[in-house]
């Protein structure tokens, strides 16, 4: 099972740190961003000049590189990457400890990667847009892609991230986590609900004693890394509203109709929202649909 790793850092790194040395973290804690990510990520209300000025620095130095996008309107947005001197060189950041090494090292990989990893990068820029706006904590290393868990029979599940939340109320403080997948609508309805059933094997999981003098389990794996099971949050995004609110009711099905599922929503909160309704920010309508069925709702209400 991979080491999550509990964040280390503040909710908005601070000033004493170099720009570019938060910069060279950030593209190796996230793999791959754009510059306007990397300013909304560090530099709320930074202006693009400075970070564009800590990435060109970064460049000259051979640590970072970028992949354009394509764009109809023909403008050069960049998505970052490291090079393999600034993949190795951040290898032992304290900030990183514990992470999952997944490094984008070169022009093809990022091309090929950019799609999805920036979907999951925007997902975590609208959770910490609205921390920010809540008085919440939830910062750029609080949030871990490509979270992998072993399931059993040789067979891994591989969260798109892990978030780490706080919610910050008059008399308390509430520590949450949150399995998120992106969904682009790029497979089949079907596969992404199929994604809970693994979500129930790792809820239930535990690994068999081998041998007569080996001690029987202490109970599932996930105890190990976790106090309580992280919620599952899907998060869907590049289709019509009417597609993407078939999906989230396709993921609805699978609750009320898989018993493995069945039983982890009895547990564990889990519901879907749609990307650009995260962004939005509107009070009035919260976003988040319980995929135990009823009304939409703020994720820490679940």
């Amino acid at each position: 099972m991979t080491d999550p790793a509990s964040p280390t850092s503040s909710p908005t790194p601070g000033a004493a740190e170099p720009l570019r040395h938060q910069v060279l973290a950030a593209i190796a804690q996230h793999r791959l961003a754009t510059t306007a990510q990397l300013r909304r990520m560090l530099r709320p209300q930074g202006s693009r000049q400075l970070l564009s000025r800590a990435l060109n620095t970064l460049r000259s130095e051979d640590l970072v590189d970028f992949t354009v996008l394509p764009d109809t309107h023909r403008s050069r947005t960049r998505a970052w990457y490291l090079t393999q001197e600034g993949s190795r060189l951040t290898r032992g950041l304290p900030v990183l400890r514990g992470r999952p090494p997944y490094p984008i090292t070169s022009r093809t990989a990022a091309s090929l990667k950019t799609p999805h990893t920036l979907a999951v990068v925007q997902a975590h820029l609208a959770f910490a847009a609205d921390a920010r706006r809540l008085g919440h904590e939830h910062g750029p290393w609080d949030w871990t892609p490509e979270v992998s868990h072993s399931i059993g029979e040789g067979e891994r599940l591989t969260a798109d991230a892990l978030m780490y939340y706080t919610v910050v109320e008059t008399e308390r403080r509430r520590k949450l986590r949150a399995f998120v997948e992106v969904d682009r609508t790029t497979m089949s309805s079907e596969r992404l609900a199929v994604k809970l059933i693994g979500y129930a094997r790792l809820f239930q999981y535990e690994v068999q004693p081998v041998g007569r003098r080996k001690p029987a389990s202490t109970g599932p794996v996930w105890l190990r890394w976790y106090p309580v099971f992280p919620r599952v949050l899907f998060v869907l995004t590049g289709a019509s509203r009417a597609r993407l609110d078939h999906r989230i009711r396709d993921l609805q099905a699978m609750v009320a109709q898989h018993p493995l599922v069945a039983a982890l929503a009895r547990e564990v909160r889990l519901a879907a929202a749609v990307l650009e309704d995260i962004e939005n920010h509107d009070p009035a309508t919260p976003p988040w649909v319980p995929l135990t069925g009823g009304e939409p709702r703020t994720w820490t209400d679940l």
